[in-house]
């Protein structure tokens, strides 16, 4: 089943450069969405999940690499439409790789805010041209986690890694970011999306409803990026070599067309 995915706007990839951020209200059509989220429920129903000890894990739970077993989220992923909207609003960007999808739920009284920070310095590639699409499953109303942005952070590069240690969260690391604007606390409807640079700098509260935030997320980057060779669990093993392309079928070329 194709995904049904509008195109991206140019006014929105123009406010995305701008701003390392942007709101894409009905980027998916709710059927389907409605259709993920019955799936996503009946998958977290059928794995029992043990909060891990990592300051991730206190922030969220994710089902990783969730379009690899299943289907719709598979054809979610790999759509054309939603490739063609990361290659719009990347710049300089021809063709994009998948680079990881998730399941995310952030459990009223069991996880905490998720703390202010950086995608990018984790990852093993060449280059920051990279984003992330978070979906909302569900209505996800601010004070249920929607994500925020410190806008215009894109632009200050790599600010190191958090996640790591305590303390280790961008606005501790660099407390001057506090004069960048903080994007608007967002009301998200199901097939509503945000997307946000892997160098902006971003976060979330505390989910204060009484029910599981629930969300999608897909990765892109820019297909000419090259393996750097740094260590990294998703990419370890896997027999990659430095300085070239991520040839990989973990990292598939999504086709614009």
């Amino acid at each position: 089943m194709a995904a049904p995915v509008r195109d991206v706007t140019e006014e929105e990839a123009r406010f995305f450069r701008e701003n390392g951020w942007v709101r894409l209200p009905g980027l998916v059509a709710r059927d389907f969405v409605e259709r993920l989220r019955r799936r996503a429920l009946d998958r977290l129903a059928a794995h029992s999940r043990t909060r891990g000890a990592g300051f991730v894990d206190q922030a969220f739970g994710q089902d990783r690499d969730i379009a690899e077993h299943d289907e719709d989220f598979g054809a979610l992923a790999t759509s054309p439409a939603l490739a063609r909207g990361a290659v719009r609003l990347l710049t300089g960007v021809e063709r994009v790789r998948l680079q990881v999808t998730n399941l995310l739920v952030k459990e009223p009284g069991e996880h905490g805010q998720t703390v202010y920070h950086q995608d990018f310095p984790w990852m093993p590639m060449d280059t920051s041209a990279m984003l992330t699409v978070w979906l909302a499953l569900a209505d996800v109303p601010a004070d249920m986690g929607s994500l925020r942005f410190f806008t215009g952070s894109h632009r200050l590069g790599t600010l190191g890694r958090s996640f790591v240690r305590e303390g280790d969260d961008a606005l501790t690391r660099h407390p001057w970011l506090r004069d960048l604007e903080l994007s608007p606390p967002l009301d998200l409807a199901p097939g509503d999306a945000t997307v946000h640079s892997a160098l902006t700098v971003h976060g979330a509260p505390q989910n204060r409803r009484d029910a599981p935030r629930l969300s999608f997320t897909v990765t892109y980057f820019d297909a000419a990026a090259l393996y750097t060779g740094a260590p990294y669990g998703q990419t370890d093993g896997l027999g990659l070599e430095a300085n070239r392309p991520f040839d990989h079928p973990k990292f598939p070329l999504v086709p614009v067309e």
